[in-house]
């Protein structure tokens, strides 16, 4: 701390020759007081950094979660296992909060990591990576489990790299595939209907490409939006009666809520495409997916390096999944009488 000392007693020193110059007392006071301000900071972020040299201070890593479901629960985990990895469990410090669904509450949690200063923020979600753009452009932010970033962040010429103090994991796959799923295990259905939030602006994105897929296929579309889960139920009932298929992306709203689209779906013989493993663990037939642990754990990855300035957080471009998996729900499939070819994967062998 000896030279943490010294860089505070320099610049107090610079702080009082300020105080004794200039053309008034106004102005002397002023400087004085913006100089010692200066020397404050300057002095803590360098005895904060002096610290974590020496190996005596945590980083301190707050982690804001849209919702806890398996998905987004994995992703997280894998993130803070990275880390724990890269540091020792005395390493890093995680300050990890749910906002329950409620993306004002994603602001709340964010503001607070703002004030207590922490060191990095990990946006689990959409609302999440968004609540944390506006609330901070300083602190380094790594989005998870976010589909599309350009669309998340309102960035028309999206080309990969955010900038600025924000990057990135991304859950997207390729949502061509998906559709091309549907067509190898319905290839006689026509009506599809695509199931989602509408204030998730990633579910709308998927939604909208899959959509353009499928039409090239020669299905009929339609969309069935649900503002929250307050009206899933009635609109999972209107989409069962008039859809052959249903199709669901990574939707976090329907993350949380499967039972309700098993419920009706199920019993009207609707098998459900999703869009991702969590989802179709709960209510569906069929999905191409990443693995959410894997990618926490890149993005675990990625905080390290900022963590220890080996990386420039506005130079990283957005990381992507390196595998997709073929994956099915055995038990909803046998009671749909579903068959599915021999490359895809049951989830619950995989677990």
């Amino acid at each position: 701390m000896k030279k943490t000392a010294k860089i505070l007693s320099l610049v107090l020193a610079a702080a009082m020759a300020a105080a004794m110059t200039g053309c008034s007392t106004g102005a002397k006071e002023t400087a004085a007081a913006d100089t010692v301000k200066a020397a404050s900071e300057a002095a803590g972020a360098a005895g904060k950094e002096e610290k974590k040299a020496d190996g005596k201070t945590a980083y301190k890593v707050g982690i804001c979660q849209l919702v806890q479901h398996e998905a987004l629960d994995a992703a997280t985990q894998g993130f803070k296992d990275a880390l724990i990895d890269a540091f020792g469990e005395d390493g890093v410090e995680f300050d990890e909060q749910n906002a329950q669904g409620d993306s004002n509450t994603c602001s709340t949690i964010i503001n607070s990591f703002v004030s207590e200063d922490t060191d990095l923020i990990l946006a689990n979600a959409t609302a999440s990576l968004q609540a944390a753009q506006a609330g901070t452009n300083e602190i380094p932010v790594l989005g998870t489990a976010v589909t599309e970033y350009g669309v998340a962040l309102g960035i028309s010429d999206f080309n990969g790299t955010v900038g600025g103090n924000i990057s990135g994991t991304s859950d997207l796959a390729p949502l061509d595939e998906q559709a091309a799923m549907i067509k190898e295990l319905f290839p006689d259905r026509k009506n599809v209907g695509l199931l989602y939030c509408s204030a998730e602006a990633n579910s709308q994105y998927q939604v909208d490409t899959v959509k353009e897929a499928l039409e090239k296929l020669g299905y009929t579309c339609k969309y069935y939006a649900f503002s929250d889960s307050n009206d899933l139920s009635t609109i999972v009932t209107k989409a069962a009666y008039e859809s052959d298929v249903i199709y669901i992306p990574t939707d976090n709203t329907v993350a949380s809520n499967t039972e309700i689209v098993n419920n009706i779906c199920q019993p009207a013989g609707i098998p459900v495409v999703t869009g991702e493993e969590g989802i179709c663990a709960g209510c569906g037939v069929a999905t191409l997916s990443i693995s959410y642990y894997d990618l926490g754990v890149a993005t675990g990855k990625m905080a390290a390096k900022i963590l220890t300035g080996e990386a420039d957080i506005s130079e990283m471009p957005i990381e992507y999944a390196p595998q997709f998996t073929k994956k099915y729900n055995k038990t909803i499939c046998d009671a749909l009488g579903i068959t599915v070819p021999d490359d895809y994967v049951a989830i619950e062998e995989s677990l």
